[in-house]
């Protein structure tokens, strides 16, 4: 059944295997394990960046396409969920509106750029979509009358996603069982079931050619795939993935702007992610996220901890201070590079294949 539901593809670590049973159980139960608004806040965004991440990772690291457009789809599917629920009213049917017409406009700009660009070498293309990522940022900002502008829009979800919308009078386990706690409890669903659907394509037929053209295009074109399709093909499926997560993202917070869904920040922190985790897995995708997210959000804390312990001393009271958080995360990034240069996914694995061939 599980070698079923992950495409057999297994994690061939017993150590990654535990993190991320680990991962997934922590996930499930965050309502519950992690009470707190800012924990259910944290869960939900490492929800969304899993499937972010594993999209963008079929783009950089199965296909070897770098594209600096990604948090454009994230933005169409943030607004599409936006702009239908604020003209069309708060209900089911402006939400599946609003989702459809955002999945068929990232569908048609993913094809576009893909026939018309992917012909060119990795650079050309990755300045390409930079460039149209920027344009699509700056029409978002300009047309207030539709996206809000830079202040972006607010609008309301469907009743029983609502948070004032209550299951039970008595909470469970200390947890109301409320519209905040199923609007997760969708997103977690939802996410599951695009990474089970993501590993199915990477360990299909069209996720080997993809890998193939990775490793040597012109061998694959010689042997006669036509690569252009399959680089498209996989540029409009990631296209879809991302459209899906910026959606998602929308419904969690029930807002979306320009600096929201399609800052260079988030667009960054993709790349960072699959560079820690590690590219061509879609584990190192929920390993990542799992990491850099918890970092990002909770660094400043344990620093603020560790300030007090060194108060007076002079130098190392200003290098644990809170305000250096960035400084501490980019150390922590340098130095998960240097020693997982594979990415954590590709060390664990590495050194599960190791050991295997060491035994008699």
């Amino acid at each position: 059944m599980i070698r079923t539901l992950l495409s057999h593809d297994l994690p061939r670590s017993r150590l990654l295997a535990a993190l991320l049973v680990a991962c997934f159980v922590g996930l499930l139960g965050a309502p519950f394990i992690f009470p707190g608004t800012q924990a259910l806040n944290v869960a939900a965004k490492i929800l969304v960046f899993i499937l972010l991440v594993a999209s963008y990772d079929l783009l950089l690291g199965y296909t070897g396409i770098v594209s600096f457009a990604h948090t454009m789809f994230v933005g169409i599917g943030a607004y599409g969920i936006a702009i239908a629920s604020t003209r069309l009213g708060a209900d089911w049917a402006s939400l599946a509106i609003g989702f459809a017409a955002a999945l068929a406009l990232s569908a048609v700009l993913a094809l576009a750029m893909g026939l018309a660009s992917l012909r060119v070498k990795a650079i050309f293309f990755a300045m390409i979509t930079l460039a149209v990522a920027s344009a699509f940022m700056t029409l978002c900002s300009q047309l207030s009358d539709f996206t809000g502008g830079e202040d972006g829009l607010n609008f309301q979800l469907p009743e029983v996603l609502r948070p004032s919308t209550e299951f039970l009078e008595e909470p469970v386990l200390g947890v109301a069982l409320d519209g905040r706690l199923l609007t997760y409890y969708l997103l977690f669903t939802a996410v599951a079931t695009l990474i089970a659907l993501l590993l199915r394509i990477v360990n299909s037929p069209f996720g080997r050619v993809l890998q193939a053209i990775r490793e040597n295009e012109f061998r694959a074109e010689a042997i006669g795939y036509r690569t252009v399709v399959y680089r498209t093909g996989a540029n409009v499926v990631a296209a879809l993935l991302a459209c899906c997560g910026g959606a998602l993202m929308a419904l969690w917070l029930r807002y979306t702007g320009p600096e929201t869904a399609m800052s260079m920040e988030i667009m960054l922190d993709l790349l960072l992610i699959v560079v820690i985790g590690g590219m061509g897995s879609i584990y190192g995708a929920v390993i990542g996220s799992v990491l850099f997210i918890v970092a990002q959000n909770y660094l400043q804390a344990l620093l603020k901890l560790a300030g007090s312990a060194v108060e007076g001393v002079p130098v190392l009271n200003t290098l644990v201070s809170p305000d250096r958080w960035l400084l501490w995360l980019g150390l922590l990034f340098v130095l998960a590079v240097y020693h997982f240069p594979g990415g954590i996914v590709g060390r664990l694995r590495l050194a599960a294949w190791t050991r295997g061939r060491a035994k008699p």
